[in-house]
C-alpha cells in the first residue's frame, strides 16, 4: 500500500535508523507495506469501567492483523469518577479530559499513525478520545467497553447511585451499617461502566449516534462475548478506514452532532453531554451553542427513562435493541443522510433494526414526555445559561420558588445537609465549583445524593456553577454562567434571596433589581485561588467556561485572564 502517512518513518534511505528501531518491536520486512494501527487502550487496574480492557485490546488488535494492519497499542489515562467523587479527587475528573486528548495527540503526531482505535469506557475517556479523533482527523474508530451488570439487593436492581444515595438513609435510621455493608458487596458485581445512564454510559450512546463507532456497540455489557466480537470487527474496520481514507472529519458534521444530541434527549442522558459535545464540536471545527441543544429538547421527545431516572438500565436498552432501535424510533427526526465509520449512512445502518421492547423505548407517539431529557434555563442568575437534567425532575417541582441557603464549596453544603440544617422550601447554591473556581467544575453528587438518602430531593432544589453527575436526579441546576469565580451573578447571591426556578419557560431568576446585583458585584472581591501548583493550576489559568464547553482558549500569547 503506497502513499501512507506512516511512510515518514519507514520509507527511504533517512528512515533506515527508524526501521531499525520497528524492527525491534517484532516488525518483519513486509509489515513495513502495511497500514500502522495505533490502539489507544484506557486500560486501569483500578477502574471497573476499564479493568477489562487488556482483552479488548487483544481484540481489537487481532482485528487489525487479520484485515493487513500492523496494530501499536500504547495507553492514557483514566479516572473514576466514582472513587474521586466527594473529596479532592474530583477536581481532576473534567481536568483529565484534556490530558486524554493531548496524550493521543501527541504519540499518534510523534510516530506518524495512519488510523486509530481508541478504546474507551467511562465519563472523561471517552470525550477526550473524541476530541482527540476530531482535532487529528485521522482514520479513527473508538470502541467502548461497554456497561455492568445492575446489582441486586432484596429483589431489585441497584448500582452506584444507591450506595450514594444510602449514606443518607443510614442517616435517618432507615438502613443499619449491616445492612450497608451487605449493599456495598452487591451493588457493583463486574466489570463495566456503571449499570444506568450515567455519563459513561450516555456518552458510548452518543458515539454510536456520532457514527464514531459501530453500530450496536454502545449497549453491550462489558463482559459479554459480544464486547470481544465487537472489538475484533472494530480492528478490522479500522484497517479499512485507512484505505478508504475515511476521516473522522468527514463524520463529525453537524448533522452527526445533531442526531447525537438527539439520542441523548430521547434517552435523558446526563448534563454532562453538553460539555462534552460542545468540546468535540470545536475540535471539529462545527458551532455548537447551548441554544441548539434547547432548540432540539423542544422538539424531541423523551422515549426511555433509565436509572437513575428510571427503573431501567443499560442491558434493557440493550435487550431492547439498542442504539439501532433508539435511532430506528426517531428515524423521522434524525439526519439519515449523515455519514458514520461503517463507510454508509445512519438511514442505511438502521435500515433494519427493530424497537423490541415498548416500555423500555417507547414509540413516537407515546413518550415519556414531550420533550427531551435536558433544558437550559436563563435569567439574571444565569445570563449565559444554566443546564438541567428535565428527566429526572418531579413533576411537582417543574416551577419552584424558595429562599437561598449560599455555600462556597461543596463540603460546606453536604455538612450542613447532614446536619439538618437547611429546611424544605429553600434552594442550596454551591458555588466557586466552576471550571476556573473550582477548579475543575467538580460533580455534586455528593449532595444531591444526600438529599435522596435524607427524602429531601423532592422539597429542596440545588444550583452549583458546578456540574452533576448523570446519577443526579431532582431539582439539581448546573453549569450556572458565568461562573462566581469570574464574578457571574451567583457570586452575589446571600442567605435568603429568593430565588425563581420555571422549568417549562426556562427560567432562573433572583428576586432582585439589576441595579441591586451590580451593586453587590461592585463590591465583590475575587477569592484566592485554592489550588496554586500543579496541573490544576495551570488548568484554571486556560480553561473557559461551561457555556463554552469548559475547554482550553486556544488563542496563543493571550494572556490567561
Amino acid at each position: 500500500m503506497c502513499g501512507m502517512r506512516s511512510d515518514v518513518v519507514k520509507r527511504g534511505l533517512e528512515r533506515a535508523p527508524h526501521r531499525a528501531l520497528l524492527h525491534a518491536t517484532g516488525l518483519k520486512r513486509d509489515d513495513l507495506d502495511k497500514p500502522f494501527i495505533g490502539i489507544i487502550n484506557s486500560y486501569s487496574s483500578m477502574v471497573p469501567g476499564h479493568m477489562h480492557l487488556r482483552s479488548v485490546a487483544e481484540a481489537v488488535a487481532q482485528g487489525v492483523r487479520e484485515a493487513g494492519g500492523v496494530p501499536f497499542e500504547f495507553n492514557t489515562i483514566a479516572v473514576c469518577d466514582g472513587i474521586a467523587m466527594g473529596h479532592r479527587g474530583m477536581h481532576y475528573s473534567l481536568p483529565s479530559r484534556e490530558l486524554i486528548a493531548d496524550s493521543v495527540e501527541v504519540v499518534a503526531e510523534a510516530h506518524a499513525l495512519d488510523g486509530l482505535v481508541l478504546i474507551t469506557n467511562c465519563d472523561k475517556i471517552t470525550p477526550g478520545m473524541l476530541m482527540a479523533a476530531a482535532r487529528l482527523d485521522l482514520p479513527a474508530i473508538i470502541l467502548t467497553g461497554g456497561p455492568m451488570p445492575s446489582g441486586w439487593f432484596r429483589g431489585r436492581k441497584i448500582g452506584v447511585s444507591a450506595m450514594f444515595e444510602a449514606i443518607g438513609r443510614v442517616r435517618r435510621g432507615e438502613l443499619s451499617e449491616e445492612e450497608l455493608a451487605e449493599l456495598e458487596a452487591l451493588a457493583c458485581p463486574a466489570c463495566g461502566s456503571c449499570n444506568g445512564l450515567y455519563t459513561a454510559n450516555t456518552m458510548a450512546c452518543i458515539t454510536e449516534a456520532l457514527g464514531l463507532s459501530l453500530p450496536g456497540s454502545a449497549t453491550p455489557l462489558a463482559n459479554s462475548s459480544r464486547r470481544i466480537s465487537m472489538a475484533l470487527a472494530t480492528g478490522k474496520r479500522a484497517v479499512e478506514l485507512v484505505r478508504e481514507n475515511l476521516t473522522a472529519s468527514k463524520i463529525l458534521r453537524r448533522k452527526a452532532f445533531e442526531n447525537a444530541i438527539r439520542v441523548d434527549l430521547a434517552l435523558g442522558g446526563s448534563t454532562n453531554t453538553i460539555l462534552h459535545l460542545m468540546a468535540v464540536a470545536k475540535e471539529a471545527g462545527v458551532d455548537l451553542a447551548l441554544d441548539d441543544f434547547d432548540r432540539l429538547s423542544r422538539e424531541t421527545p423523551q422515549l426511555s427513562e433509565l436509572i437513575p431516572s428510571g427503573p431501567h438500565d443499560v442491558e434493557d436498552l440493550d435487550r431492547a435493541g439498542g442504539i439501532p432501535a433508539v435511532m430506528k424510533t426517531l428515524e423521522p427526526l434524525l439526519h439519515l443522510d449523515a455519514l458514520t465509520v461503517t463507510g454508509k449512512t445512519v438511514g442505511e445502518n438502521i435500515a433494519g433494526a427493530r424497537r423490541l421492547d415498548g416500555e423500555v423505548i417507547r414509540p413516537l407517539e407515546n413518550p415519556i414526555r414531550r420533550d427531551g431529557g435536558i433544558a437550559i434555563l436563563w435569567g439574571n442568575l444565569a445570563p449565559r445559561g444554566a443546564v438541567l437534567k428535565t428527566a429526572g425532575v418531579p413533576e411537582s417541582m417543574m416551577r419552584f420558588r424558595g429562599e437561598a441557603r449560599v455555600f462556597d464549596c461543596e463540603e460546606d453544603a453536604v455538612r450542613a445537609l447532614m446536619d439538618r440544617e437547611v429546611e424544605s422550601g429553600e434552594v442550596v447554591v454551591i458555588r466557586y465549583e466552576g471550571p476556573k473556581g473550582g477548579p475543575g467544575m467538580r460533580e455534586m453528587l455528593t449532595p444531591t445524593a444526600t438529599l435522596v438518602g435524607l427524602g429531601l430531593i423532592e422539597k429542596i432544589a440545588l444550583i452549583t456553577d458546578g456540574r452533576f453527575s448523570g446519577a443526579t436526579r431532582g431539582l439539581c441546576i448546573g453549569h450556572v454562567s458565568p461562573e462566581a469565580f469570574e464574578g457571574g451573578p451567583i457570586a452575589a447571591l446571600r442567605n435568603g434571596d429568593v430565588i425563581e426556578i420555571d422549568v417549562s419557560n426556562r427560567v432562573l431568576r433572583i428576586e432582585l433589581e439589576d441595579d441591586e446585583i451590580q451593586r453587590r458585584l461592585r463590591h465583590w472581591h475575587r477569592p484566592e485561588p485554592r489550588i496554586k501548583k500543579g496541573y490544576l493550576m495551570r488548568y484554571s489559568l486556560q480553561v473557559t467556561s461551561a457555556d463554552t464547553g469548559a475547554i482550553f482558549s486556544v488563542n496563543p500569547g493571550q494572556k490567561a485572564k
